[in-house]
This record gives C-alpha cells, structure tokens and sequence, in this order.
C-alpha cells in the first residue's frame, strides 16, 4: 500500500511541479540521456520523459480504476440476478456470457474502432465488455452457494420478495470476493489497456499512457535504452503493488483462504 500511494502521488502531483509540460518538444536537444536536467532522459522529439511518463500513469491509473468500476457494476449486477433467478433465467444469461467469451477481443477493439474512432472512451468500453464477464461468473457462483441458506429461506418464509433478498441479503454477502476480484481486476485491466496501446488501438499521440511510452520504448532501445526502461519499471513497480494489495484483501476479507 505504501509503494502504490507513493506511485499514485509521483503521478498525480509530479508533472505540477515538473518545469516541462509532458507534450513540450525541443527539437534541438533530441534524444539524450538521462542527467540532471532531465532525470529519466528525453525521447527524440525532445520531450521529457520524466514528466511524460507520470503523466501517462494518470491515464493508466484512470483505465484500471474507471474500467474496473464499469466492470463491477454490470457483472455484480448480471451475476446477482443470474444466480437468484435460476433454472432457465439463469441457464439463458449464463449461455450469453459463454457466447462473449468466445468472441476474440481484439476483434471486438478493431470493430470498435473502425466504427466510432480511436476516441477515449472506447477504452473503457472495450476494456469493461471483457471483464464483466469473469466478474459476473465470480458473482453468481457465490449467490448458487448462498441462495438455499438458512437466512435466505428465512426471508422468502416471511414473504421477501426478489429484489428484497437481492439487495438486502445478496449484494451484503458477495462484497468481500467482489473487493477481492475488484482489486486484482485492475492490474490485469492495465495490461489490456497497455496491450491495445502497444498496438496502436489505445491511447492515440501526443497523449501517452505507460502502453504507449513502452511501445516508443520498444521500438528504439536498441538505440536509446532509458525511453524503455523509465516507463517499463514504473508500469512494473505499479503492477507488483496492486498484485500485493489484492492477496493481502484476499487473505483479509477470506479467512477461508489463509486456512486453506
């Protein structure tokens, strides 16, 4: 927690006080190596990466929370209804779901693409139609081992109804896997969105999230190694963080986990 709240000020509060603004060009200066001028080097345009790279981890930061978000609310909600429904409600949504699953994504990202442009938006969109998908599997697998409990039977004797039951006693009892999968959904959401990035399907220039400062860095490090290595160990370092934070929540909010 304390690696992800120093990554996540470096980025929110660094580029305020960086003396170069992330899309700056100085055309004379080129590519150089890291120095004192400019900690983590410039790119060939001249910009500094420094401050381009705590930038461009705002955006990635921004997908894998927004994304993840998006995806929360549409698979804890499909797969809470999913699960109390039962029988053919639940078989019919359950066959949609194995339908979404075969379609290719990076399919679904270039369809996208092609029919409303490379704009922001479509990335968490492209991102969100992916990951419900596993969340709402997740979800519903905890309402078939919570439906025929004791307090739910108890609750349909006194005359509750669906809904009653969905949000009274339901939602209550599958938040603690959904904060678990929440948390380790949003590490795997930023490498989707740096996937799509390092094809060109992502964040479009001059904006950079760590996707795109990575294939930049990629494509010349034979040449100017640090354009790769700056972004590729802040991309890392925020990876491992998040990873940490979501086994800690799991063995915190799943007793039964830690004793397995």
């Amino acid at each position: 927690m304390a690696l992800l709240a120093l990554l996540v000020l470096l980025c929110c509060a660094g580029p305020l006080f960086s003396s170069y603004g992330p899309n700056d060009q100085d055309l004379e200066l080129k590519a150089t190596a890291p120095s004192a001028a400019h900690w983590l080097g410039t790119d060939p345009l001249g910009r500094d990466l420094a401050t381009r790279i705590l930038h461009g981890g705002r955006i990635s930061l921004l997908v894998g929370i927004l994304a993840t978000g998006v995806a929360s609310v549409i698979g804890v909600g499909y797969g809470l209804i999913a699960g109390l429904a039962g029988k053919r409600t639940d078989a019919a949504m359950m066959r949609l779901v194995d339908v979404l699953y075969a379609f290719p994504f990076i399919t679904f990202v270039i369809i996208l693409v092609v029919i409303f442009g490379r704009a922001f938006w479509l990335i968490f969109v492209a991102i969100g139609a992916v990951e419900w998908l596993t969340m709402a599997r997740v979800v519903r697998g905890q309402v078939l081992a919570l439906k025929n409990l004791e307090f739910v039977l108890a609750a349909r004797a006194v005359g509750a109804g669906f809904w009653h039951i969905l949000f009274k006693h339901m939602l209550p009892n599958v938040m603690g896997p959904v904060i678990i999968y929440a948390s380790l959904t949003v590490p795997g959401v930023m490498l989707l969105e740096a996937t799509l990035s390092f094809l060109g399907l992502g964040i479009q220039p001059p904006d950079a999230s760590w996707g795109v400062l990575i294939s930049e860095g990629a494509a010349s490090m034979a040449v100017y190694p640090w354009m790769l290595i700056g972004a590729s160990l802040f991309f890392s370092a925020t990876l491992l963080a998040l990873n940490l934070l979501g086994d800690a929540l799991r063995d915190a909010l799943d007793p039964k986990s830690v004793q397995e």
